[in-house]
């Protein structure tokens, strides 16, 4: 790799841009404007669009009649680095350590925007313009919620129209195979409050006599699933999209050792899940009910001999084709007032919603993308859903009426949001060949 590609990256990893957090406006903002410059330097066309919150990052190239358009997209904000402590190095004094580079941002998604940059200057210095025409949109609030990024496409609508989109943010199954994620869960969130006494009551005067609010919670929490692991909420699973028989085909096949990998990366002492799935296809294609808290009552060091005024709890459904975030919110809420027990008052309040994506891998674009990640890794590439949300690719078909090819390249354990992030400076290498591949295919 020249040198010169690796100062870049170190140079962007070094700028603290946590979008959640007003003391890193300056970092932010520094971020953007090194995104513009070093875009400006490679021969694009680049602006700073401001927005509500932190700025965006627009570059396009010459667009020419006759051409096909894509527009790639990325993030330059960053999760923050916190806990410090567990760091190796600074988080954003970037190490490069056996092959890999060490920084927060380094994976997500610094490095995997960078390749493509990186690509399309190697291709406008060897060609001097890129085969397509090019939009080229960075943010810096992904890690946020994206929350002006609608807003902006809406804006510059009839400006960004193309036929494609892609994206590098998202997953390889394995070192040195290429990935295509043509599939995302979506989420949707209910927040619930358990009331039974006006204040926390002495447990033996009052034990036995009045309700527990963090029983009677534990008991309706306990009617999400049943033994087996199947959610238990009536009509739950009745939108759900069937797997299709070659995607089922194709997951048993893929190349790893999915059951040992989780249970290393998890460190849970065994697997499980709905029963009648593997462990991918509970993963990437079957909904799920999540208690990610709860809380109440007396939580400090030692006893204290109380009956609790209230419990509450945070739920969070994963949602997969042709789910509805709305519909399921409300049967979850009719299932919980109906196992409600006596003596206690339930409320229900909804939160964040993100819709499910999918799209066809052997669409015309699909097959582009296959044939591009062949040439730059050697390989075919693995088709997979992948469990996560990323609610943009779906704002990307209802504002653009385009569809999105999510073409990873971070590996399982990059430890994203998590102190020592890394990237390899392998899949760094293969992002620029993996950008002019694609180019080139779609624009044939």
């Amino acid at each position: 790799m020249a040198d010169k590609y690796l100062d870049d990256f170190f140079a962007l990893l070094r700028f603290a841009s946590v979008s959640t957090d007003d003391k890193y406006k300056k970092d932010v903002d520094a971020c953007a404007n090194w995104l513009v410059q070093k875009l400006n330097g490679i021969g694009l066309t680049t602006q700073l669009v401001p927005t509500a919150g932190h700025p965006i990052v627009w570059a396009q190239n010459k667009h020419k009649p006759g051409r096909r358009t894509v527009l790639i997209y990325g993030h330059y904000d960053v999760q923050p680095p916190d806990p410090l402590e567990l760091w190796d190095s600074p988080p954003f004094e970037p190490v490069l350590k056996d092959g890999y580079v060490f920084a927060r941002g380094a994976t997500d998604n610094k490095g995997q925007i960078l390749s493509h940059i990186l690509g399309m200057q190697e291709t406008m210095k060897e060609d001097v313009d890129l085969p397509v025409n090019l939009h080229l949109v960075i943010e810096g609030e992904e890690e946020i919620g994206s929350n002006n990024l609608p807003t902006f496409l809406q804006k510059n609508r009839d400006a960004l129209k193309c036929d494609i989109v892609v994206v590098s943010d998202t997953g390889m199954i394995a070192p040195g195979m290429p990935t295509i994620s043509y599939g995302l869960r979506g989420v949707t969130a209910l927040e619930i409050k358990v009331t039974g006494p006006k204040i926390d009551l002495h447990s033996g005067i009052y034990g036995g006599a009045v309700a527990n609010p963090l029983a009677a919670m534990s008991k309706m929490l306990a009617t999400l699933h049943d033994r087996d692991g199947h959610i238990a909420i009536e009509g739950f699973y009745d939108q759900v999209l069937p797997l299709e028989n070659w995607e089922r085909e194709m997951w048993r096949k893929l190349p790893i050792d999915v059951e040992a990998e989780l249970r290393k990366e998890s460190g849970a002492p065994e697997l499980f899940g709905e029963k009648g799935f593997s462990s991918l296809e509970r993963i990437w294609a079957r909904p799920t009910a999540e208690i990610n808290g709860m809380g109440g009552g007396y939580q400090g060091q030692g006893t204290k001999t109380v009956l609790p005024s209230y419990g509450f709890a945070k739920l969070t459904f994963r949602l997969v084709p042709n789910q509805d975030g709305d519909a399921i919110v409300d049967l979850a809420k009719k299932h919980l007032q109906k196992n409600c027990p006596p003596g206690v008052t339930l409320e229900m309040q909804s939160g964040h919603s993100g819709p499910w994506y999918l799209t066809d891998p052997h669409s015309k674009f699909g097959e582009a993308a296959q044939r591009a990640l062949k040439k730059a890794f050697g390989k075919e590439a693995a088709l997979i859903r992948e469990g996560g949300s990323i609610p943009i690719v779906s704002a990307f078909r209802e504002i653009l009426n385009a569809e999105t090819l999510l073409l990873g390249l971070a590996l399982p354990n990059c430890r994203a949001h998590s102190p020592n992030e890394n990237f390899p400076l392998e899949n760094f290498e293969a992002g620029r060949r993996m950008n002019k591949a694609v180019l080139a295919e779609i624009a044939a």
